[in-house]
């Protein structure tokens, strides 16, 4: 019979068996796999192929029960070397390329009995969880208080531990001293004031001495 034809059958007979009663089984990339298909009954030929996951159904190849082959050629990708005891070599798994369901039938007087169902699956990759990077931690520093400095136009002084900012202090100690100067002034003017008061012969103008020429005439008169 055609291939065509076998393809066909196959497809409307046993898809959905296929799709529900394949073996999963997962292969690393790069890994050979083996296949492992051996039908019920035997018949004229044993068909192997495999249903993939993105591109649709393949033919491997036809072999003769003992394991001989009957096509022409077989799938580059596998191996027929241990055909007699009914396994298929998958040389290099890829798992873009591979991943799918893979099976074989006997053919018997038009009638294909199927064998085992196996499917084949990329291993599944471990995420690693990245942790966060480490935040550096800050020393701690330690914080010393600086002394007071006051800075003048030409220069800068530093001041002792003792007193510090002596223009600052000075100042209002100058403007104190001032304040009392001018209240001893007032106090001052004050008491003067009362003492003329109390005794006012003591501040009374003396007479003038007159001269001779006017004292004798004031003589004369009298």
């Amino acid at each position: 019979m055609n291939q065509k034809w076998i393809q066909i059958l196959v497809i409307l007979v046993f898809y959905q068996r296929i799709t529900a009663e394949a073996g999963e089984k997962r292969v690393k990339d790069g890994e050979g796999a083996e296949i492992t298909c051996n039908p019920k009954e035997q018949g004229t030929m044993v068909i192997w192929f495999r249903v993939l996951d993105h591109s649709g159904m393949e033919f491997i190849g036809s072999f003769s029960n003992s394991g001989l082959k009957k096509s022409k050629e077989i799938h580059q990708k596998f191996s027929e070397t241990k055909m007699s005891q009914h396994i298929l070599m998958l040389k290099s798994f890829s798992k873009a390329e591979d991943s799918g369901t893979y099976t074989c039938a006997s053919f018997k007087d038009n009638k294909l009995n199927f064998g085992e169902i196996t499917r084949l699956v990329g291993e599944k990759v471990k995420e690693t969880l990245r942790s966060p990077p480490a935040t550096p931690t800050k020393p701690n520093l330690q914080t010393t208080t600086m002394p007071c400095v006051c800075n003048t136009i030409n220069e800068k002084v530093e001041t002792s531990p003792d007193l510090f900012c002596t223009p600052l202090i000075l100042g209002p100690l100058a403007g104190g001293c001032g304040l009392l100067l001018l209240l001893l002034i007032i106090i001052t003017l004050y008491c003067n004031r009362i003492r003329t008061r109390r005794c006012p012969h003591h501040y009374k103008r003396k007479p003038r001495p007159m001269a001779p020429g006017k004292q004798m005439m004031t003589n004369r008169h009298i």
